[in-house]
């Protein structure tokens, strides 16, 4: 049978029967079909297409990008499934259906077809195992052996996914700084407390106690509404954070969203065979493969965004914790400067009361720093590494070099002559990778910029131990050694948190300047792709309106 498929290549002398039962050996036994290896044996394609279509009385077709089915007939399909069947529909009206298929004689494939599609009649065009495979491929929007999963619209899908979580995230930093207000009210109350019970405990019942009551009950005020701020926070802080990544491939593998709903998680499939190979060879790809690509760049640079988000609200739950600690710090400096202060007796159990609920306080804000400070060391290492990386300018364009004022400047080959729109939706599509690429760069800003933040944080939370211990030992003086090392511990204590704060504080403020967003006005080229560089517009926020 096989023989007679390929006999007018005999009869036509383009080789012989010895030749052609050698070739049909070979596919026998590399598991290839037999039309591969005479291609690889030279024979012209046109000619083993002419020998199909005499063999079963059906025109031949080939791969071409303008041969697409209609998406609401594609849907319903299994590729995976067509590319084991070698068929594919192009059109289905009423009870008959065009079909383009490699074996039209196959009974299972025939009975697959109109079991599948509903139909009684096909009109077939018979076509290559591989033409077959690249037009099922095509129609369903993905480049060479990569999966469904890598179409434009399922990597969509994943960066809406992602796009959820980030806005989940930007929820939690906001509660954070809501809860740190709140802190904020709360140690403002403290502090209307202390003045109070300070007076009381001096002066006695007099013509102060109205003023001390009213100045009490305000702090009581501020202290509960700071804690109504605050609890809701506290819950948010609870949730766990997971902000792993996957390596970004540049293509040569797909992102994809497993557990789709409240708790979705992101992987990624194994390498796609030869992948690598045709991402290389960009300048060769047809505008829609490159958009394919392109769509999973973007889909890869908001996976960075996502997981540098993570860390900008771990830190932010860090920052909580540390002004929580703050909180914790006030109690127990006002505590201990009470019980120090006054002799013992019916207040000493509420100067114990504030010492114990400080230190509960200060402990729990410790636990919430520890996690956030492994988050700001993971995410400073993140943006060193993506900053090491290749971007998107280095894939799409083989570097330009250009000596302007005896400095070498890359610019992408634009020439003055190119009419605007000539990559169409190609370069809309470009030009949308490198405005992610641009946003990826401001969130690397953005997290530089929070672990400088949560730097201050320790530094302010550092002063604030470091002044209750200094503050003790000046009034109270060195006389009783308990106490004395007691407040030295406190001050030691504080002065670690500052020097690790202002570590973290430096290298951030070193790296910031180095990035282009860290002026008064920010400035953002907008690429056109049909002007040379040079005429690239530009468009500049000013600090008022950020």
């Amino acid at each position: 049978m096989q023989n007679k498929r390929f006999e007018r290549l005999i009869d036509r002398r383009i080789l012989t029967e010895s030749e052609l039962n050698e070739a049909i050996d070979k596919s026998r036994i590399s598991g290839e079909y037999p039309e591969e290896v005479l291609i690889k044996e030279g024979i012209p394609k046109h000619e083993i297409l002419f020998c199909l279509s005499e063999y079963y009385g059906y025109p031949f077709g080939e791969y071409d990008e303008s041969v697409i089915a209609s998406y609401f007939l594609t849907m319903r399909l299994d590729m995976e499934k067509l590319k084991n069947a070698l068929w594919f529909p192009l059109s289905v009206r009423q009870d008959k259906a065009e079909v383009i298929a490699y074996n039209p004689y196959n009974p299972s494939v025939v009975e697959d077809i109109k079991k599948t599609l509903g139909i009684k009649n096909i009109d077939f065009i018979v076509a290559l195992p591989s033409d077959i495979v690249r037009i099922i491929e095509h129609n369903f929007d993905v480049n060479p052996n990569f999966p469904k999963i890598a179409a434009r619209t399922p990597l969509a899908k994943v960066r809406t996914f992602l796009a959820d979580r980030r806005s989940m995230m930007a929820c939690y930093r906001t509660s954070l700084a809501k809860g740190r207000t709140g802190l904020a009210f709360i140690r403002t109350g403290i502090s209307f407390i202390a003045i109070s019970l300070v007076l009381l405990r001096i002066f006695g019942i007099g013509y102060l106690t109205i003023f001390e009551a009213l100045l009490f009950m305000a702090g009581i005020v501020m202290a509960m509404d700071g804690l109504m701020w605050y609890l809701p926070s506290r819950r948010t802080g609870k949730k766990l954070l997971d902000c792993a990544s996957t390596e970004t491939t540049w293509g040569s593998t797909v992102l994809k969203v497993s557990n789709p709903g409240d708790n979705p998680y992101f992987t990624r499939t194994d390498p796609v065979e030869g992948a690598d190979k045709l991402r290389a060879g960009w300048n060769s790809l047809s505008p829609v493969m490159r958009r394919r690509f392109l769509a999973s760049d973007r889909t890869d640079m908001a996976e960075e965004r996502t997981v540098l988000a993570c860390y900008r609200t771990a830190m932010a739950r860090a920052r909580t914790g540390l002004a929580f600690t703050r909180s914790g710090i006030a109690f127990i400096g006002l505590g201990i400067a009470l019980l120090r202060q006054f002799h013992e007796g019916p207040w000493t159990l509420l100067d114990a009361g504030l010492i114990l609920i400080g230190a509960a306080m200060a402990m729990e804000g410790v636990h919430w720093y520890m996690p956030g400070r492994r988050a700001g060391i993971e995410g400073f290492e993140s943006v060193q590494r993506a900053e090491g990386n290749k971007s998107i300018w280095d894939f799409i364009f083989p570097p330009s070099l250009k000596q302007i004022n005896a400095e070498y400047v890359y610019a992408p080959p634009v020439r003055a002559s190119h009419a605007p729109g000539i990559w169409a939706t190609t370069g809309l599509a470009l030009e949308r990778t490198v405005l992610a690429d641009r946003r990826n760069v401001m969130a690397r800003l953005r997290t530089v910029m929070a672990r400088s933040r949560t730097g201050m944080a320790f530094i302010r939370t550092g002063m604030a131990i470091s002044a209750a211990g200094i503050g003790l030992l000046v009034y109270f003086g060195a006389g009783n050694k308990a106490w004395a090392i007691f407040d030295i511990l406190m001050i030691v204590f504080g002065l670690m948190f500052i020097i690790d704060g202002l570590y973290w504080n430096i290298l951030a403020e070193k790296v910031k300047r180095q990035f282009p967003y860290c002026f008064g006005e920010m400035e953002i080229v907008v690429p056109d792709y049909g002007k040379p560089a040079r005429c690239w517009r530009k468009v500049i926020f000013s600090h008022d309106e950020l």
